[in-house]
């Protein structure tokens, strides 16, 4: 059988959400508590006091943001406003993307789309093709309703399609939003994010790749159904073989002596300089820290990422790359392992070899890098 071609990630470009966007705790509370009332409910001081709660053990910081569609009272529910605040992100995140690496739209072979909580029609493809004038056979997918894991879901969808010639270039575009009016019940998910790459196989003439696949996507639903584990199913991949020998004789061990449980994770840190866990929450890093032995060091873009842009979905993983980017962490070599989770679940991944650096690495990081990593406390308090 031959082997597949190598598919390399060029580039990619974040959204950065405007300061007026920004939301402290204290908005947040008293807009929920002025919009409940406007329309007619109320929120008892049972509410308020978990949402406060909530809010001060999300891991969130407080300059986290929401569309400018809710900062109004009551918030604009509305198709208009829906396509309005899509089109400010995708379009500034591909603007930026376009101008980093230099190719034009009409180069363009392969656009997908992944969001999972508004498909329009027109859909999302349908409004990029027409606004950059893409040409009219160039393959586009729209994927939606697939959870926060739908990120990495997409990009073995364009490594598929990147297998069938040579000298393509795919765009992918991961984004959450827009995001549902201020629930009636505490939700401190807040998600103006999205993020764009742009990958392209072997031998393409779209400028030099910074990264290469060594594994990925590497889709997990049907090994979980199986009662296997991520780190087991990717380690042979990326594991020095060392590595791989103590972790087999460590299963074979136990087995032999009729112990029960399944021996602990190898240890990926020696195989895998970053990890870009998705920034679902504070519970799901901290599971995920423990269950794979990471250090503070290793999860720390994915709580900096949580705490500045919030739970952006399955572009979360997109930020904390960037994270480790601009505090110049990243050299040739080092491998990175993406971690997507969602919906229910479904866990995808994905690791990556730097080829090189970026040369801009600021991005979505610009302003505010200078000022992580900050402490974040159990309990945040005013």
């Amino acid at each position: 059988m031959l082997r597949p071609r190598p598919v390399y990630l060029v580039d990619y470009a974040c959204f950065r959400t405007k300061p007026h966007c920004r939301v402290p705790f204290a908005t947040f509370l008293e807009h929920a508590k002025l919009v409940t009332y406007v329309e007619g409910a109320s929120i008892d001081e049972r509410s308020v006091r978990f949402m406060t709660r909530l809010l001060e053990r999300s891991g969130l910081g407080e300059e986290t943001c929401l569309p400018p569609a809710h900062h109004f009272i009551p918030p604009y529910r509305n198709l208009e406003a829906s396509r309005a605040e899509v089109e400010v992100g995708v379009f500034n995140a591909i603007d930026d993307l376009l101008a980093k690496t230099g190719i034009s739209a009409s180069a363009i072979d392969i656009l997908i789309v992944n969001c999972s909580l508004f498909a329009p029609v027109p859909s999302f493809t349908d409004m990029i093709i027409n606004r950059y004038k893409m040409r009219a056979d160039v393959r586009n997918v729209h994927l939606s309703g697939m959870g926060c894991s739908a990120g990495l879901i997409s990009v073995g969808l364009a490594r598929n399609f990147l297998q069938g010639r040579r000298r393509r270039a795919a765009v992918h575009l991961a984004r959450q939003g827009p995001l549902p009016p201020l629930p009636r019940r505490a939700d401190a998910d807040r998600r103006p994010g999205q993020r764009v790459p742009v990958r392209v196989p072997g031998g393409g003439r779209r400028g030099p790749p910074r990264h290469q696949p060594l594994q990925g996507p590497h889709d997990h639903r049907r090994r979980l159904a199986q009662g296997q584990h991520t780190p087991p199913a990717i380690g042979p991949l990326v594991l020095p073989a060392s590595e791989q020998l103590l972790f087999a004789l460590s299963f074979i061990a136990r087995r032999g002596l009729n112990r029960r449980g399944e021996p602990g994770p190898p240890a990926l840190r020696k195989a895998v300089e970053h990890f870009c866990i998705h920034a679902g929450g504070r519970a799901v890093i901290d599971e995920l820290q423990r269950s794979l032995g990471l250090s503070d060091e290793h999860v720390e873009a994915s709580r900096m990422a949580l705490h500045r842009f919030g739970n952006t979905s399955s572009s979360s993983l997109w930020y904390e790359l960037a994270y480790i980017e601009a505090k110049g962490r990243m050299r040739p070599g080092d491998r990175v392992w993406m971690i997507g989770f969602g919906s229910g679940f479904k866990c995808n991944s994905a690791a990556w070899e730097c080829i090189s650096p970026a040369r801009n690495a600021d991005g979505p990081w610009a302003d505010s890098i200078c000022r992580y990593p900050v402490d974040i406390p159990e309990v945040l308090k005013h």
